[in-house]
C-alpha cells in the first residue's frame, strides 16, 4: 500500500511540473523570415533630436540563412545624411540603463503622394554589407520596387506599407547580403549600425513595422532611446515600470532622466556623434513588449515641451491606442506579470492534488476490499 501511495504521489506531482514546465515553451518561438531560417534578433533603436533633425540610429543584425534579406523602415521625412552608425553607441545606451547593480512639418499633407505612381529612388548607399535605398512612393508603388528588387514580402505588407505611405511616403529599404558579410569577416549576429540624419519637426519612430509579417500571438521586443533638449512626451503615453498601464499599449518607460555626464562624454566621441551638445540632453528608455496583434501605432514624440504629440504621427487619429485584441503576456511568459503565473501554478497544483487524492482513493480502496 506504502508503494502504491508513493507511485501516486511521484505520478502526481510529474504531472505537476510537466504542466508548469510547458508554460514558457509554448510561449516562446523563433522569429523566422521568409528567406528560409532567417532571424532578425530584438531592435534597438536611438532616436536623437536636436536643431530640428532626427538623428535615427539603430542596429541591423541577422542569424541564420544565406544570400540577400533585408528589411523596409518607414521614415517621416527625407534624409540629409544616410551614413554608417557609431562603432559603440547603441551598446552605451543599453550599458547606460543596465548598470552593473521650423523645418519641414511632420508628415507633411503636401508630400504624400496620392498616385500609384513608381518609387522614385532618392539616395543609394553602401554600409559594409548593407545596400540602403531610400524611397519615395505610394505603399503599392515601394511594395513592387521591393518585390522587384528581390525582397519577399509577407500578405500582410501592402495594408501596413500603405498605413504608413498614407502620412508620409519615404521609405529606407536595407537589404542585407549575407556573402559580402562573410567575405567581410562579419559574424553571423553582429550588429551593422547605421545613421540617419532626417530633418523634421519632431522625432518620430516606426514601432508598427516590427509586426510585418508575424503572427498575431508572436512577442515583439525592441529597446528605444530618445535624446532630446528636454524632456518630452509621448503618444502612447507609456506606462512606468511595474505599472498595469502595460496591458493597453505595450509600451513601458524604464528610465527617464537627465543624462550623465559620462554619458554625453562617450557619446559625442563615437562616430558621427558630435552633434550631440556637450551641456547634456534629457534620456529616455522604453521598452516594447507585446504581441504582434497589438502593435499597431508608432511612437509619436513632441520634444518642444509643448505636451502634444501628433496623433496622425503615432497612427491613431483619436489619440489613444485601442485596447488589446488578445493578452499582452501568456501565463509562463518570463515577463508575465506575477498573477498569471501564479494562475497558472494554482491550476496545475490542483490538478496535481486531485490525481494525488483519486490515486490514493483507489489503493485504499483495493487495501480494504483484499
Amino acid at each position: 500500500m506504502r508503494r502504491s501511495f508513493l507511485l501516486g504521489l511521484s505520478g502526481a506531482m510529474c504531472f505537476v511540473f510537466v504542466l508548469i514546465g510547458a508554460g514558457p515553451a509554448l510561449a516562446c518561438g523563433g522569429l523566422i523570415g521568409p528567406n528560409g531560417g532567417v532571424s532578425l534578433v530584438k531592435t534597438t533603436t536611438l532616436a536623437g533630436y536636436h536643431d530640428g533633425i532626427e538623428h535615427y540610429v539603430t542596429g541591423f543584425s541577422f542569424t541564420g540563412g544565406t544570400g540577400n534579406f533585408g528589411s523596409i523602415i518607414p521614415l517621416p521625412g527625407v534624409p540629409t545624411k544616410v551614413e554608417k552608425g557609431g562603432n559603440w553607441t547603441l551598446q552605451r545606451l543599453v550599458k547606460e540603463v543596465t548598470p552593473p547593480a521650423p523645418r519641414p512639418g511632420f508628415f507633411d499633407k503636401a508630400a504624400v503622394a496620392t498616385a500609384a505612381a513608381p518609387a522614385e529612388v532618392l539616395q543609394q548607399v553602401r554600409v559594409d554589407a548593407l545596400d540602403l535605398t531610400v524611397l519615395k512612393g505610394a505603399g503599392t508603388s515601394v511594395g513592387t520596387w521591393a518585390k522587384d528588387n528581390g525582397f519577399s514580402l509577407p500578405p500582410d505588407a501592402p495594408a501596413l506599407l500603405d498605413f504608413y505611405a498614407n502620412r508620409s511616403p519615404i521609405f529606407l529599404a536595407a537589404k542585407f547580403d549575407a556573402a559580402a558579410a562573410a567575405a567581410q569577416g562579419q559574424r553571423q549576429g553582429g550588429v551593422t549600425p547605421i545613421h540617419l540624419s532626417i530633418p523634421t519637426s519632431n522625432p518620430w519612430v516606426p514601432l508598427a513595422i516590427l509586426g510585418l509579417g508575424k503572427q498575431p500571438a508572436e512577442f515583439i521586443q525592441a529597446d528605444v532611446f530618445l535624446l532630446t533638449d528636454q524632456k518630452p512626451s509621448m503618444l502612447p503615453a507609456p506606462a512606468a515600470i511595474g505599472s498595469d498601464q502595460t496591458s493597453t499599449s505595450g509600451l513601458v518607460l524604464s528610465r527617464s532622466q537627465q543624462s550623465s555626464a559620462s554619458l554625453i562624454s562617450d557619446l559625442r566621441s563615437d562616430q558621427g556623434m558630435g552633434w550631440i551638445p556637450q551641456t547634456g540632453m534629457w534620456l529616455s528608455y522604453l521598452q516594447v513588449n507585446t504581441p504582434a496583434v497589438n502593435l499597431h501605432y508608432d511612437l509619436a514624440v513632441d520634444a518642444s515641451g509643448a505636451g502634444a504629440p501628433s496623433p496622425v504621427a503615432a497612427g491613431l487619429p483619436d489619440g489613444v491606442a485601442p485596447a488589446p485584441e488578445a493578452p499582452l503576456k501568456a501565463p509562463g511568459h518570463p515577463l508575465a506579470p506575477a498573477g498569471s503565473r501564479d494562475a497558472w501554478i494554482w491550476a496545475a497544483t490542483a490538478t496535481g492534488v486531485v490525481a494525488l487524492v483519486g490515486s490514493w482513493a483507489w489503493t485504499f480502496r483495493r487495501h480494504a476490499e483484499a
